[in-house]
């Protein structure tokens, strides 16, 4: 009975984990065989990921995972740069971190290329001008085209790669387990992914992404970080330094969870019963040496008669160098004065005035003060030993700084200034690791919430199933049923526990009575798209001579369509050429014949281009234009 009263505390302790620098792999004799084994990038904004796109069983995991991140400080040279697993912690540097990112698309190409570097280089890739094998990489849905024109030239003109393949990463996610369920394709659904800058809703109606009805919601992993951390840094002042970045990331990773119902859930965190079972106690790390904890009376005393030598020394030191600053000041008096009684008027009136000083009465009263002030100095060294009174501070001694004053604190004070307290009086024992302990109690399920409810955060947008619900009521009834029918979660910020049945419960909320919806999580939410796009290639690897296959963008291709061009394909965005017109130059202005001329060439032009039929009127524009 005894036992079941006893209070049963969760403590857990902080795992730091620092990484360890990637090894560099040999190039495998596989991957060489042509065709070239392709090489597979999850370019994450949280993590990156990639390895070999081969059919041996040593190539089904990624070989490189690491954070992305770059540490290089301002006009440090290349080689300089730490990157992802090569700084071991990134606290200590993290003002220096740098990511190719913003939110979640490329918009820091440098950043990238080192990225690249580090891949290809780990890989074993080491040739110097040229990367010999086909890229498969992932992309931001809607990805700008700008962005993909930067990093196609990048690829290509930099690397010189053979091929390259664009895909969206949670489109590879709901390929690869949908290839797994054995579903026949082409496949239909709703994604609801969830990474570490935003979430995004992206539906997939046969087979293909619906770009125009796909929404994003600036809702995601960091921003749950950044809650806890200030949750937790308001709760704890005194612990303001240990509540890092990478520990609120491990809170968030290992011991949050989502809601089923959060107002319930925030009922149940009422009951102390609850939240003595339910809070998590996180140890940070202390030392358990406490300042005068268990220190008897004698080494109290010498200890405190330590500290009393030091002031007095400090003190008698002091003395001295103001006893000489005061001689040196009153000899240069002295010498001003001899002037005087040497009737050198003018030398003496020149240095009245180098001293700031009106007439001889204000030297002869400078000087003695100063005799005074001397002659007490000397007396107080002689009689340091002894309690004579405080020390008398000159008139004439000029203002100290705040930090002086501890040193002219006098040395004539009684040892015992405070009672000892008897031996045998029982004092309270601190518990030094229960205050160095964090009680992580309703911020366990209020942080994953900000994902439903972005609204106590400050943000002012849809959470992310009132964003789903808004997306549905763009397509017809029917498309709506086919849709719920495969509702798909994945990224990394969608393994909080509870996750599915949340969603489940807000869309029995949303659709109409007695529908139907099913909704599945990723195998493997955070590496699902590696695995997606290592699948998608070896299913379509693309083709020798002549043009790419399908998904596939060659060289050939990017000179001639330009850089933002893509290859479509089951897994990524849909291609939309924008033709942007640019303006034509204002030519300057020529003499008044030439005008005529071109006028009547105009007039001329203009004439017969009126009689041409419809489908030349277009080129008929352009010569009127070019002519004018």
């Amino acid at each position: 009975m005894a036992s079941k009263q006893e209070p049963v505390y969760q403590i857990f302790s902080f795992q730091d984990c620092k990484t360890s620098p990637d090894p560099i792999f040999e190039l495998p004799a596989q991957c060489l065989t042509p065709p070239s084994a392709p090489i597979v990038i999850d370019n994450g904004s949280f993590q990156t990921r990639a390895g070999w796109a081969a059919p041996a069983a040593e190539f089904d995991s990624p070989r490189l995972l690491f954070k992305s991140v770059a540490a290089r400080s301002r006009g440090a040279a290349r080689s300089e740069t730490q990157i992802g697993n090569d700084i071991p912690n990134l606290e200590p540097l993290r003002w220096l971190l740098k990511s190719q990112f913003d939110r979640n698309v490329v918009v820091n190409f440098e950043i990238q290329e080192l990225m690249f570097d580090y891949v290809f280089t780990h890989l074993g890739i080491g040739s110097e001008d040229s990367v010999a094998h086909p890229i498969v990489l992932t992309e931001a849905p809607c990805n700008p085209l700008h962005c993909r024109q930067m990093m196609s030239e990048l690829l290509f003109e930099c690397y010189h790669v053979p091929y390259v393949s664009y895909g969206v990463d949670s489109l590879y996610s709901f390929y690869n387990n949908n290839t797994q369920r054995t579903l026949q394709p082409p496949h239909t659904g709703i994604v609801l992914s969830s990474g570490y800058h935003c979430s995004h809703i992206l539906p997939v109606i046969g087979g293909r992404f619906d770009a125009v009805n796909c929404k994003r919601v600036n809702m995601a992993g960091s921003q749950a970080a950044s809650y806890l951390q200030r949750l937790l840094q308001l709760k704890y002042p005194g612990h303001l330094a240990a509540i890092t970045l990478s520990r609120v990331e491990e809170l968030l990773h290992e011991h949050s969870y989502t809601a089923v119902d959060y107002q319930e859930e925030l009922e149940k965190w009422r009951s102390p019963e609850f939240y003595e079972r339910e809070v998590h106690r996180m140890q940070l790390p202390f030392s358990g040496k406490v300042p005068g904890g268990c220190v008897s009376v004698e080494e109290r005393q010498e200890r405190r008669a330590q500290q009393l030598r030091r002031l007095q020394e400090i003190n008698a030191r002091r003395r001295e160098e103001k006893l000489l600053q005061d001689q040196e000041r009153l000899d240069r008096l002295l010498a001003v004065q001899e002037l005087l009684e040497d009737g050198l008027l003018d030398h003496f009136h020149k240095s009245l005035v180098e001293l700031n000083m009106d007439s001889a009465e204000e030297l002869q009263s400078y000087i003695n003060k100063l005799q005074l002030a001397v002659e007490q100095g000397r007396q107080k060294l002689l009689h340091s030993d002894g309690a004579e009174g405080k020390t008398e501070v000159s008139e004439l001694e000029q203002p100290m700084d705040e930090g002086d004053g501890v040193a002219l604190i006098d040395s004539d004070f009684p040892e015992d200034t405070l009672p000892e307290k008897p031996a045998n009086v029982v004092q309270p024992v601190f518990n030094m690791a229960e205050y160095h302990q964090l009680f992580v109690g309703t911020e366990r399920l209020r942080c994953p919430e900000i994902l439903f409810q972005p609204s106590p955060i400050g943000e002012d947008q849809m959470g992310l199933m009132e964003t789903l619900q808004y997306v549905l009521a763009r397509y017809t009834p029917e498309q709506q049923e086919a849709l719920v029918s495969n509702v798909f979660l994945t990224g990394g910020n969608m393994q909080y526990p509870g996750m599915k049945e949340r969603v489940e419960r807000e869309l029995l909320a949303m659709r109409p009575f007695q529908s139907h919806f099913k909704v599945r999580m990723a195998s493997r939410p955070a590496l699902d798209a590696w695995y997606g796009a290592r699948h998608w290639a070896l299913q379509h690897l693309p083709s020798g001579e002549g043009g790419a296959a399908e998904g596939w963008i060659s060289r050939q291709e990017y000179e001639e369509k330009g850089g933002e061009y893509l290859s479509e394909h089951c897994a990524s965005n849909i291609f939309v050429p924008m033709k942007i017109t640019k303006p034509v130059p204002a030519r300057p202005t020529e003499p008044s014949v030439t005008t005529l001329t071109s006028t009547g060439a105009s007039a001329a032009v203009t004439a017969v281009t009126s009689d041409l039929p419809p489908c030349c009127s277009t080129v008929a524009a352009n010569v009127t234009l070019v002519s004018s």
